[in-house]
C-alpha cells in the first residue's frame, strides 16, 4: 500500500485526501481520492467522509493524504482532524486504521508513531469517607 500511495500520489502538486474503505478482515473495498486541495491544505468534511464509510458499507479505513512540499512530518491540524474522523467514525461503526502523510519518498504513519491509540484511562481516585463529627 505505501507503494501504491507514494507511486500516485507523491508528487502532486496540490494535497489530495484518499481514503482506503476496508471490509471486516480488512481487505481493500475501494480506494477513493475524497478531497482536492492547495499546494498546503485540504477542506476535509467529516460529514461526507461518514457517509462515504455508510455507502461503502465499511469495517475500516485508513486516510492518507500528500504534502507538496516534500516533507512528510503530520501537522498539529493532521492530529485533530485525524481524532475527529475517527470520533465520527466510530459511531458508525467503522474503525479508523491509520493516517498515512505522503511526503516525497517517505511516508509517516499515525499507527508506527503510536497515534491511533486511545489514550491511556486515568484512574479516578477514590472517593474520601467523610468523617462524622459527633456534636
Amino acid at each position: 500500500m505505501r507503494a501504491w500511495l507514494t507511486l500516485n500520489h507523491a508528487e502532486l502538486d496540490h494535497e489530495r485526501f484518499i481514503l482506503i474503505w476496508l471490509d471486516s478482515a480488512h481487505r481493500v473495498i475501494a480506494a477513493e481520492p475524497m478531497f482536492r486541495g492547495t499546494i498546503h491544505e485540504t477542506a476535509v468534511h467529516v460529514r461526507e467522509v461518514v457517509k462515504a464509510a455508510l455507502r461503502h458499507n465499511a469495517a475500516a479505513a485508513i486516510i492518507a493524504h500528500n504534502h507538496p512540499s516534500g516533507v512528510a512530518e503530520p501537522s498539529h491540524a493532521d492530529e485533530m482532524l485525524t481524532r475527529r474522523l475517527k470520533d465520527a467514525m466510530e459511531i458508525v461503526d467503522c474503525r479508523l486504521l491509520d493516517h498515512m502523510v505522503i511526503g516525497g519518498a517517505e511516508i509517516v504513519s499515525f499507527s508506527d508513531r503510536g497515534l491511533m491509540d486511545p489514550p491511556p484511562l486515568t484512574e479516578t481516585p477514590p472517593r474520601r469517607r467523610r468523617r462524622k463529627v459527633k456534636r
